[in-house]
């Protein structure tokens, strides 16, 4: 499987990026060591969209909290990049894209990252990946 993180990202050229404890959604605690992920800089932190994409070198779940009923599920991630975005691509790119069931990949990254704006690791499909790479 193929995943996507929206996050705070300090160096956006830097050859690894380690993230804390990030939520997941849409499959997003399922990563692992080995699996390619693309990297957006989150806006809501100054970034600009996609800026990277990379292996994950090191996944490993955060444990639930006790006593607390609804929990998202939590991983800490570090990637080795692979490649640097050439073509810009975050919300103002993918704001257009909103008829939810239309089947596009832009649609699929506009509604999994922005619809709900919270940092996040998220589980893409095939077809999103395609689409991303196409910015590399």
């Amino acid at each position: 499987m193929t995943f996507a993180i929206k996050t705070e990202v300090g160096e956006p050229r830097a050859k690894r990026f380690a993230f804390k404890a990030q939520k997941t959604m849409y499959g997003g605690k399922r990563v692992a060591e080995g699996d390619t992920i693309f990297v957006f800089a989150s806006e809501n932190e100054g970034g600009r969209g996609l800026i990277a994409r990379g292996i994950v070198t090191s996944a490993e779940a955060i444990a639930k909290k006790r006593g607390v009923a609804r929990q998202t599920p939590r991983v800490s991630v570090t990637i080795r990049r692979t490649a640097l975005a050439k073509r810009p691509l975050g919300r103002n790119q993918l704001k257009l894209f909103t008829v939810w069931h239309d089947g596009r990949p832009a649609t699929e990254l506009n509604f999994k990252f922005y619809r709900q704006a919270t940092n996040k690791i998220v589980g893409i499909s095939a077809q999103a990946a395609e689409y991303l790479n196409e910015f590399f």
